[in-house]
């Protein structure tokens, strides 16, 4: 039985981070399937289309990755799409006690389920997308936090925005 696993999050932006993860996710299952969840407490900084446009053109050359976008429960699109595991990069303890939690409720809403936590690597430990937010936000440059350029994602808005 192949070992799918859902790597969700909202990606607002996705990071260097976030795709460390994933490669390293990649040495333990079958497939990892990128969600990118809408999270209706967030508004979006990054467009959702144009992020996902990213993320697939970041793993093209992984043929065991593949991003979806879902505005639903994470363990029912988990159930939907046969995953048996959610992947989850953890920084610090902060981030296990936030974790946690929601590990617990996805196993109320698919008792099959089972949340993988892979720490993140030392020096990817810093970034966050709400630092890399900020930062953008503020006119400094956050290319170096990224596994792809803003200038793409500017030039995607731009095609996005022209509406072709």
């Amino acid at each position: 039985m192949k070992r799918i696993a859902l790597f969700p999050g909202s990606f607002d932006p996705f990071t260097k981070g976030h795709e460390d993860i994933i490669l390293r996710g990649l040495r333990l299952f079958d497939e990892v399937v990128v969600g990118i969840g809408n999270n209706s407490s967030k508004q979006r900084y990054f467009p959702l289309d144009v992020m996902k446009e990213l993320i697939e053109k970041t793993f093209e050359k992984e043929e065991n990755v593949r991003v979806i976008t879902y505005n639903d429960l994470t363990a029912r699109i988990a159930r939907e799409i046969g995953a048996k595991f959610l992947l989850r990069g953890l920084r610090n303890t902060t981030d296990f006690e936030y974790e946690n939690g929601i590990a617990q409720v996805n196993r109320f809403v698919y008792e099959e389920i089972e949340t993988v936590f892979l720490i993140t690597s030392p020096n990817l430990a810093p970034i966050s997308s709400s630092i890399i937010r900020d930062l953008h936000r503020y006119g400094q440059g956050v290319d170096d936090f990224l596994p792809y350029s803003l200038s793409e994602l500017n030039k995607l808005r731009e095609l996005k925005n022209s509406g072709l």
